[in-house]
């Protein structure tokens, strides 16, 4: 089942090619070319954050180091984004950032081991750092049996993620859009596998994506995602990708993925009456699990510096505020870039 993939839904598009084949389903703000800069030379403007040499040479390529009020920013958005979540009756949920590679096997994909997964060892132990909270939030559930899910489990995952970006090299590889190790807010549910209902909250995911982004008045575009670029647990994928205007392109800051059964199966969590024997074998269901990011902090940041940019720096969003005890504006503390500075 790990090579073969789900069962895609009937409205994903058949593609393979993601340039050509994904299909935009709504577009919403200002989605306009303007003269500003790009995130890279925004922050090194504001003098906030440090990827010189002196910082890779202690942590490797892409490491970072963050100052100031670019740290108030991003405990901002985490506290923002799950206090979010908190209303809209998700369950906060800190799990372990590492998982055994037994239960890693379980849930992610073989080739991801490699190319994506840090390992770490000691002690005859094997383990694999995570690249998002909906590992171990899955795993959490390994081995349960849901006799009848009333209302879908929804939980709002916190945590560090780590991703070694192997199949990355050259893309958005400055600043801290694509880097090894950030901090999400992610949304996870476990539901009835029944009437539809999976279907009916992937709808509610990106929703509740699409509704975080506008509170913070970062203009996007949500796209359907073609069946040649999904992973092989989604049923179904929407991307939420955040408009750019210093870098004039769509770059993405979300994806809402309904897995269906696909997880459930990999960790055996199962759903129905506990019948024994061969009864049981005739009705075997497993749940459904569904994720979606609503915060990829340092993305989310980016963004945040292309759109709120002006001649002084960078204006805090409103909803914001609150979490950086009413600072209003990061200032610039350097002169602008040659380059910008003749456009």
């Amino acid at each position: 089942m790990a090579t073969i993939g789900n069962i895609l839904h009937e409205s994903v598009p058949v593609a393979q090619d993601e340039d050509t084949g994904n299909v935009t389903v709504c577009t919403w703000g200002d989605v306009t070319k303007r003269v500003a800069l790009n995130h890279v030379d925004c922050m090194e403007r504001l003098g906030l954050m440090d990827t010189s040499k002196a910082v890779t040479a202690m942590a490797g390529g892409r490491a970072f180091i963050l100052r100031g009020g670019l740290v108030q920013l991003q405990i901002a958005l985490v506290s923002y984004a799950l206090n979010f979540l908190i209303q809209r009756g998700y369950e906060p949920l800190y799990p372990p950032f590492f998982l055994n590679k037994e239960v890693m096997g379980e849930i992610a994909q073989l080739s991801e081991f490699d190319e994506a997964l840090y390992k770490v060892t000691g002690d005859g132990d094997e383990k694999y750092l995570i690249a998002t909270s909906e590992m171990p939030i899955a795993a959490y559930h390994r081995g349960k049996w849901f006799n009848e899910l009333k209302e879908p489990i929804k939980y709002a995952g916190m945590s560090t993620c780590f991703r070694k970006e192997a199949g990355a090299h050259g893309r958005d590889t400055l600043g801290i859009f694509r880097v090894h190790q950030f901090d999400k807010i992610e949304q996870f549910v476990v539901c009835s596998p029944r009437e539809n209902e999976s279907w009916a909250m992937l709808e509610e995911l990106i929703r509740t994506s699409k509704e975080f982004n506008e509170s913070l008045g970062l203009p996007y575009r949500v796209i359907n995602i073609c069946s040649g670029a999904l992973n092989n647990a989604a049923a179904k994928k929407y991307d939420l990708e955040g408009w750019f205007p210093g870098s004039g392109a769509f770059r993405e800051l979300v994806s809402c993925s309904n897995c269906t059964d696909y997880q459930a199966r990999g960790v055996n969590c199962r759903y129905g009456p506990n019948l024994r024997g061969a009864t049981a074998a005739s009705v075997k269901e497993y749940c459904h699990m569904l994720n979606g990011t609503l915060c990829a902090v340092t993305r989310t940041m980016c963004s945040i510096c292309e759109n709120y940019q002006t001649e002084e720096g960078v204006i805090i969003p409103d909803v914001l505020r609150p979490y950086m005890m009413g600072t209003e504006m990061l200032k610039f503390a350097a002169a602008a870039p040659a380059a910008q500075e003749a456009k």
